[in-house]
């Protein structure tokens, strides 16, 4: 699975970047190259997927798809899919991530869940005290909240989590092997959930991508439960853990200053950041601001010039369309390229 991810984001990625930005897209790197090639290239399901992935994993990959005749490595670190590596890669099953959305945060959500039917469990037995399974004190303290809030100890909150539960997962379209792997993660009294490496053993697969299924699972379900009001609890446990705020936090003042009407070269002042800086800002506003208007820095004609060389010499590289338009600046072209063809 991981190397089928990895083959996805190349083919996307092709003759236009590093085999660096690969890795950053995974990782979710939040630097402006990095968010700004998430929309380019259309690889939000990715972002942020593996924050800890060794970058030693990810040569490994890269390697054996060189061997494997998948992709040319170039000395500069750029790279080129082959035929073959291309033929693999659309053959290639959509996978249901969710990363843009989430962040890792799928993954308090079960903290959160997991812990409430420890809890659960050892309060049906009648046991009072246990070793919780998350140590996060931040995780304890919210489960600790939620529970006093729906009356735990009436055997109510059980039944109806239950059913919230199967309900959920009856309605996503993944495979049962799949599904099951939130019930193996779940631990209860005199039950505990299997760890990564008797999941991975017993799927007959590595432990990175039964990691993998877990995290697309943990997306689909999320995406299902803020879809609807049918899961009061669930949706409850999933409060505020996708993400709305889709810019950076210092893209978000940038914003805020220049809606108030600040210039750039005031909100360079005011910031005390480079203009690149301040210019990388205003080109996530292009990207993911569906109001923001391009029209003050580049006009309709200037943008029609690089879309039309866009699609001539089939890339997206700066450097390439800024040979071949004449009189657009760096920032002019990706302020294009952000906002995307009208």
């Amino acid at each position: 699975m991981f190397h089928q991810i990895l083959l996805q984001i190349f083919q996307k990625l092709n003759n236009e970047r590093s085999i660096s930005a690969a890795y950053h897209v995974l990782r979710g790197k939040r630097s402006g190259q990095t968010i700004q090639d998430i929309g380019l290239f259309q690889l939000h399901n990715y972002f942020g997927l593996l924050p800890k992935l060794p970058r030693a994993t990810f040569d490994e990959a890269v390697s054996s798809f060189s061997q494997n005749s998948w992709l040319i490595m170039q000395e500069s670190g750029h790279y080129s899919m082959k035929k073959l590596g291309l033929q693999r890669a659309e053959q290639i099953p959509d996978f249901l991530f969710d990363g843009w959305h989430y962040r890792g945060n799928e993954h308090i959500f079960f903290a959160r869940l997991s812990l409430i039917v420890q809890s659960l469990s050892y309060q049906s037995a009648g046991i009072r005290s246990f070793s919780p399974i998350s140590r996060d004190t931040n995780i304890q303290s919210w489960v600790r909240t939620f529970l006093l809030e729906h009356n735990y100890q009436d055997g109510h909150l059980q039944q109806q989590l239950l059913e919230e539960c199967e309900s959920a997962l009856s309605e996503i379209s993944l495979s049962e092997a799949n599904k099951q792997l939130v019930l193996y993660r779940l631990s209860g009294y005199g039950l505990p959930g299997w760890t990564w490496q008797q999941l991975a053993s017993e799927r007959k697969e590595a432990v990175l991508d039964c990691q993998l299924a877990f995290i697309e699972l943990l997306h689909v379900f999320l995406n299902e439960v803020h879809q609807t009001t049918d899961y009061p609890l669930l949706g409850k446990i999933a409060e505020e853990l996708r993400v709305k705020a889709l810019l950076t936090d210092s893209a978000q003042q940038t914003a805020h200053l220049y809606e108030q009407g600040y210039s750039l070269e005031q909100i360079m002042q005011i910031r005390k950041l480079k203009q690149s800086t301040i210019e990388d800002h205003l080109v996530e506003l292009a990207m993911y601001e569906p109001n923001f208007s391009i029209g003050p820095f580049v006009s309709y004609k200037e943008a029609e010039k690089v879309w039309q060389a866009s699609k001539q010499y089939q890339t997206k590289k700066l450097k390439t369309l800024h040979e071949v338009v004449e009189g657009m600046s760096y920032f002019q072209l990706k302020l294009v390229l952000a906002k995307g063809e009208v």
